[in-house]
């Protein structure tokens, strides 16, 4: 008979036991997590401030700014609590909470990142029409349809792991509240679990990172056929660089993460992958977004000029 208890929190274990080097690593989180809030704050300001930059691709990238931020609050602050903490447990429901936000948030960047690409799509393959197809109450609709979707996928598997019975000790071998970790604390059937986790959960992400990649397979072919030169085709795909790297960035964490089977021996380095995904990926996307935007660059400059001339 197995001993199914009632579990009122868990134990997150996190990244190290061991002691010396958790206020280092405490201090190399929180600056990638301020930088991380300052720059897509930032990112958010100049988009808002500059009316120049109100257009579809920079409210999209808005969103994403906005996302990020959000996607990084759902563990950092908990991860950095715990690193100088001894008390290191999570509620049930706290627990719950975080899984629902963190499947939630990363679902809803997934299918934004499928319609920045869409976004570039229209804007190279039919210039002429762009502001026509991709008007305000479309942009709009395809920057609320994700937050939707991903909520209420989020909730399933929120529901099908709060309704699970735990019967070993509740010791999470992870930094924050996942699903995979805890399936493995779980007694009795968790075979509905598993499906959600290995069809919905990567065949969301496959058909997402599918229709970005069909996006830029049909710029790149509409290029090759109407312009026939190599230095046009390089022009266009240099203003699609930084949303590449953020996708391919994005879905290679996402897909290391939830496809391989876990085991003892892939603990550490599905940790590690967790903390790209988490911590690195959000911080990267202004620093990628800015560094390679020469409209943005141009937008933060004039933004911090203005700052200085109203405290001069």
């Amino acid at each position: 008979m197995e001993n199914i208890t009632v579990v009122n929190e868990f134990l997150l274990l996190g990244l190290t036991q061991v002691q010396e080097l958790q206020p280092v690593i405490f201090i190399i989180f929180l600056i990638i997590y301020m930088v991380n809030l300052f720059g897509n704050a930032a990112i958010l300001v100049v988009i808002i401030s500059e009316p120049r930059l109100h257009t579809p691709m920079y409210f999209f990238l808005g969103n994403l700014s906005c996302l990020d931020i959000c996607y990084s609050s759902v563990t950092m602050p908990k991860l950095m609590w715990n690193l100088l903490s001894s008390h290191r447990v999570i509620s049930f429901l706290g627990c719950i909470t975080q899984l629902h936000f963190f499947h939630f948030l990363g679902c809803t960047e997934a299918i934004l990142l499928t319609t920045m690409g869409f976004d570039r799509f229209v804007a190279i393959c039919n210039p002429l029409r762009y502001t026509v197809i991709m008007n305000p109450q479309l942009c709009v609709l395809l920057a609320a349809g994700p937050w939707f979707i991903s909520f209420f996928y989020a909730l399933m598997h929120s529901i099908l792991t709060a309704r699970l019975n735990f019967c070993h000790f509740q010791k999470l071998n992870h930094f924050f509240c996942d699903v995979k970790p805890l399936l493995e604390l779980a007694c009795g059937d968790v075979s509905l679990n598993k499906w959600l986790i290995f069809t919905v959960t990567c065949g969301l992400a496959m058909v997402a990172f599918f229709l970005t990649l069909l996006s830029y397979f049909y710029i790149i072919g509409f290029l090759l056929l109407k312009h026939r030169s190599c230095s046009v085709l390089h022009k266009a795909l240099s203003t699609c660089a930084s949303h590449f790297m953020v996708v391919f960035l994005f879905y290679g964490t996402v897909g290391l993460t939830y496809i391989p089977p876990s085991s003892a021996a892939s603990v550490i380095p599905e940790r590690f992958i967790a903390v790209i995904h988490t911590t690195v990926t959000p911080v990267l996307n202004p620093l990628i977004y800015t560094f390679r935007n020469k409209e943005v660059m141009f937008a933060l400059r004039r933004v911090f000029r203005r700052k200085l001339k109203l405290l001069s």
